[in-house]
């Protein structure tokens, strides 16, 4: 099967079919280039992508990820990150093995194709030239016959005429013998002609001809075997990394799998634990007695099962001790006095765990200029020995620093271990032993309680009301002066105080004022001398005495 043999004729539809399949190779190195361009483009959206969802360095969300479930999806996010990777490999490989390689075959292709098809014009060329001859001899030859056939006729009729001289006839024949002399010569110049022709063209069809085609043939063919190949090297690329990606999407599954739920449920009691244990049960307050109610001290202020008497919280209390606890916003003081318990220790075991992790690092540089102060003692070339005082006095300042920052946080850190509850301890309302230890976390926003008539609502929760355990505060209460009078109150209406800090009062009763509105809602007033709280602003009317603050009333 030759191109040569079978398609003799078709030069033309040869060189239409060569430039085609060029172009066919053309577009699947467009097609590959293309590919490249989109895998090197979802590398770089899954780099961006993995890189958006990863955590922020010493921030809150950094601390998200200690759980199971959170770990696992930045694994994931880094295992995205080398997906994408092996997408810029393929990309990478593909523009060096197939648009790279093809791009210059198809170069040296039109060139073998333009040098075979000028071969083959040349020998086209040469066959017309050829067949131009043979025509010019056989036209030439045949103008010769008739001319000869014409002088014969005329030197016959020239014979046969009585009245011709016999000088005109022998010009006649010897005439006509020209002529066919003439015809004789065309013949045979005509004959040899033919036959170069005849041997022009068989070595045209037979020799010149099937060997160009068969050039043009192994040409295609070449380029029908490498786009083949490109297009096994199109897959094999892919399946190169499939391993790899493979790996990758191994370890997503692995990281999934090493979620744990478990570990996740205690990491958040670790996390928000505040140490307190649960309040115990709320003594029941008989109201069936028509009587002034005060802070019951039987079930606000006594422990039940170990008769220990509770601290009361009235008028030798310096702070106001309410069960409404506010979050700190913002920057917490230094010894985390404002967390819970639980959460403080923490806060603090992980302060004296980083400062000894700090000082370890400081006496590691000072061992290691210690050596090296030794080297250039010893060898006093390779450097001065004092060059390294000041630095190793430094460090030794910073450890000293370091050292007295670990005795204070340790310090705080004794102190709430001492406080916390044990665990076999009778359950005891948390809130007072959680003001108690952090006053600056008291809430205000009890002001607003108000009924639409201007009642009060005392609302209460598990968060009010709460027993208060006996702890080391008491003698700083039962040590304070008893804060002076600065005025008198008129209650306007009767207020029933069942929270720690707060006193009931009847309406129309007169009282003394001790400490007068804040901004917060609240007054302070006193009955006798061992009953005093805090009690709505707006249920009193208040008079100040004028050698304090002048006289104001608030309504």
């Amino acid at each position: 099967m030759s191109w040569g043999t079978e398609l003799w004729d078709q030069f033309d539809n040869l060189e239409k079919h060569t430039q085609w399949g060029i172009d066919v190779l053309e577009k699947y190195i467009k097609f590959v280039k293309e590919r490249t361009e989109i895998e090197l483009s979802y590398a770089k959206q899954l780099r961006n992508l993995s890189k958006k969802y990863q955590p922020k360095k010493n921030s809150k969300e950094e601390e998200e990820y200690r759980y199971t479930s959170t770990r696992a999806f930045v694994a994931t996010l880094n295992e995205m990150n080398d997906y994408a990777g092996q997408h810029e490999v393929i990309s990478e490989n593909m523009t060096s093995l197939i648009t790279g390689e093809l791009s210059r075959y198809v170069q040296e292709l039109k060139q073998e194709r333009k040098s075979h098809f000028h071969d083959g014009r040349k020998a086209q060329q040469h066959i017309e030239t050829c067949w131009k001859q043979l025509e010019a001899s056989k036209r030439r030859f045949e103008r010769d016959c008739k001319e000869a056939d014409r002088a014969q006729q005329y030197f016959e009729k020239m014979d046969a005429d009585i009245n011709v001289t016999k000088a005109d006839v022998e010009k006649a024949r010897q005439q006509a013998q020209l002529r066919h002399q003439m015809a004789e010569d065309s013949k045979a110049e005509y004959s040899s002609t033919l036959q170069k022709f005849n041997s022009e063209q068989h070595d045209h069809y037979y020799t010149h001809i099937p060997n160009i085609f068969q050039k043009i043939q192994e040409m295609e063919e070449r380029r029908i075997v490498r786009i083949g190949e490109s297009m096994k090297t199109f897959a094999e690329v892919d399946r190169q990394v499939i391993p790899i990606i493979g790996k990758c999407l191994d370890e997503i599954t692995k990281a999934a799998e090493s979620v744990d739920h478990k570990n996740d449920s205690q990491l958040v009691i670790e996390a928000y634990k505040s140490g307190f244990e649960p309040p115990g049960d709320v003594d029941f307050e008989d109201f069936t007695q028509p009587m002034k109610r005060t802070i019951s001290e039987s079930s606000l202020s006594n422990s039940r099962g170990d008769g220990r008497s509770e601290p009361k919280f009235g008028g030798k209390s310096k702070g106001k001790l309410w069960p409404f606890i506010k979050k700190n916003k913002g920057a917490g003081p230094e010894d985390f006095s404002n967390l819970p318990p639980e959460q403080r220790r923490k806060k603090l075991q992980q302060k004296v765990d980083e400062l000894n992790r700090d000082i370890q690092k400081e006496m590691d540089q000072r061992d290691a200029l210690t050596k090296m102060k030794d080297v250039y003692i010893k060898n006093p070339q390779m450097g001065d020995a004092a060059s390294v005082d000041q630095r190793l006095a430094e460090l030794g300042q910073n450890i000293e620093k370091l050292r007295l920052e670990v005795q204070k946080f340790e310090g705080w850190l004794a102190e709430v271990e001492g406080r916390l509850p044990a665990r076999t301890e009778q359950p005891r309302r948390q809130s007072g032993l959680y003001e108690a230890q952090n006053p600056s976390a008291v809430n205000s926003c009890a002001q607003d309680r108000e009924s639409p008539d201007g009642s009060y609502t005392e609302e209460q929760s598990q968060e009010t009301g709460m027993k208060v355990p006996a702890t080391d505060f008491d003698d700083e209460f039962d040590d304070e002066e008893p804060l002076p009078t600065i005025g008198t109150c008129k209650a306007l209406y009767t207020f029933e105080g069942q929270n720690e800090g707060t006193i009931s009062v009847a309406e129309g009763e007169m009282l003394y004022v001790i400490e007068e509105d804040k901004g917060d809602g609240w007054t302070r007033i006193r009955r006798n001398e061992d009953e005093e709280g805090y009690v709505p602003t707006s249920y009193v009317e208040v008079y100040l005495d004028k050698n304090a603050k002048g006289a104001m009333t608030y309504i």
